[in-house]
């Protein structure tokens, strides 16, 4: 028992020694290439056995012919092992190697395609982590492409629609001034529309950069659906009588939700100001409210003919008018993003749809806590 305890410790002191000087290797060439650090670990193994070999054979005395043959079977076996661990760095290599070539390729604005061949288990896992990553940035890529874009052009229609008021303005101004006005009265009454409706733009410009950053306070509170739209079409009641355009709210539940009122409010009156100009005189439109599985259903239904199919996709995007014309009934651009914002801030969606003789805008909110 003594002997093989001792044996036990001699072979420990001479692998502990291998070990060492091998950590204290990898340490120094921690920067190295794959190939170096795996030919350390086989020698190390090989070298561990080697000095516990040696210190047992040198203490149990054995004959020179006896340590010469053990000797020669461990360097074997060391040869073996780093010729071994050689061929299995390099092949590691150049699988890395391939695969940083394949990631440089979507970091650089392309797609990540997977190298072929095969792979060790955790290549292949950082390869499918490199495939989900390229993924996400293209959609990435896509959505903020799709931002600038929708940015330049709100920029542009902004620029024009304030530039044309402005002019206005300044004219009207620069008559009364003159004293050249024929009717000083109608010129100011002007003027204040003209205010009215740059006072508009820059409150929708307020509230969209708002929901844009994120700094959209909600106060909540418990309310009728039924009240909510009573009020709505109260607002829109006079432009609805001026475009000849009847309102119908017949099918309302009085369905109770958490919303903010006011944002809420502001959400309904969009959407009828948007169906109400879109419908023409003796159009109907109606405003409905249910209950379903999925939640509180509002829809505004109008009279407009119905969107194209290529922009049922774009009807809620910043900027979105449906025309080209840059006159003040096309507004904007700004209420359908507005609307959206706002629904999505109370954790719902918003979403359009054509229907016979016009469109339906639909918003879904949570049912609120019984």
């Amino acid at each position: 028992m003594r002997d093989t305890l001792l044996i036990a410790l001699f072979a420990l002191l001479g692998a502990t020694g291998a070990g060492l000087l091998g950590a204290l290797v990898l340490l120094l060439i921690r920067r190295r290439s794959l190939v170096a650090s795996l030919t350390v670990v086989a020698a190390v193994a090989v070298t561990a056995m080697l000095a516990g070999t040696l210190a047992v054979a040198q203490a149990m005395f054995l004959s020179a012919h006896d340590l010469t043959v053990v000797t020669t079977v461990v360097a074997m076996a060391a040869v073996v092992s780093l010729a071994t661990a050689l061929l299995l760095g390099r092949w590691v290599v150049a699988r890395s190697r391939a695969l940083a070539l394949a990631a440089r390729s979507f970091g650089d604005g392309g797609a990540y395609s997977a190298p072929a061949g095969p792979s060790t288990a955790e290549l292949s896992a950082l390869s499918r982590e490199l495939e989900m990553t390229s993924s996400k940035l293209a959609e990435s890529r896509d959505r903020e492409r799709a931002l600038e874009s929708s940015r330049r052009e709100l920029v542009a229609w902004i620029s024009h629609d304030l530039r044309t008021p402005l002019a206005g303005l300044r004219a009207m101004a620069e008559a009364l001034e003159d004293g050249m006005a024929a009717d000083p009265g109608r010129y100011l009454r002007q003027i204040r529309t003209e205010v009215e409706r740059l006072n508009g733009m820059v409150g929708d410009l307020f509230e969209l950069s708002r929901i844009h950053a994120g700094t959209l306070t909600l106060s909540l509170s418990r309310m009728s659906l039924y009240d909510l739209i009573g009020d709505a079409l109260a607002g829109a009641y006079p432009l609805a009588s001026e475009n000849g355009v009847r309102l119908v709210g017949d099918h309302v539940e009085p369905v109770p939700v958490e919303v903010d009122g006011k944002e809420m409010s502001r959400v309904l009156g969009n959407l009828l100001v948007n169906a109400i100009r879109r419908t023409p005189a003796d159009g109907t439109v109606a405003v409905a409210a249910e209950r379903r599985p999925e939640g509180v259903v509002l829809s505004v239904t109008d009279s407009c003919g119905g969107i194209p199919d290529e922009d049922l996709p774009r009807v809620f995007d910043t900027g979105w008018r449906g025309t080209h014309a840059r006159t003040p009934p096309a507004g904007a651009g700004l209420g359908l993003a507005i609307v959206r914002g706002i629904v999505e801030a109370h954790r719902g969606h918003a979403t359009v749809r054509n229907v016979t003789g016009g469109c339906r805008f639909e918003v879904i909110l949570p049912l609120a806590d019984i």
